[in-house]
């Protein structure tokens, strides 16, 4: 049986990003995490993320907190339950880890070009 939890989980964003709210609107519309942008964390939340948390997106669960790569991985298995098998398995093989998160880098590092493609309007700009 899955744990219960007070809060469903939290996603921590650069809402200040096109690209990275366009990514967090898609969780939001998929499932139930709450999406919180970086000018909007309380200060219990901040302080549960690491010192440089804007280098990437976080998701804050009642008893963890994952970052980058780890962090869009358990979002996506979390609003995708038919993908926990498949991460499952990929969490078995040699490098995986690595490469999950050189690839998130990837993207974090090619965001503006990314939001030429796909983006919304950042809620911090408002």
């Amino acid at each position: 049986m899955a744990p219960t939890h007070d809060h469903p989980p939290r996603l921590v964003f650069d809402d200040d990003c096109g690209f990275c709210t366009w990514c967090a609107n898609v969780a939001s519309r998929h499932g139930d995490v709450t999406l919180v942008g970086f000018t909007e964390l309380s200060p219990d939340q901040r302080a549960r993320l690491p010192e440089d948390y804007e280098n990437c997106a976080h998701l804050l669960t009642d008893d963890a907190v994952y970052s980058c790569g780890e962090a869009i991985e358990r979002t996506l298995a979390h609003d995708v339950p038919a993908l926990q098998p498949v991460f499952g398995a990929l969490g078995s093989v040699p490098g995986y880890a690595s490469l999950r998160e050189r690839l998130y880098r990837a993207g974090a590092d090619r965001r503006a070009l990314l939001g030429n493609i796909v983006r919304d309007d950042p809620p911090a700009r408002d």
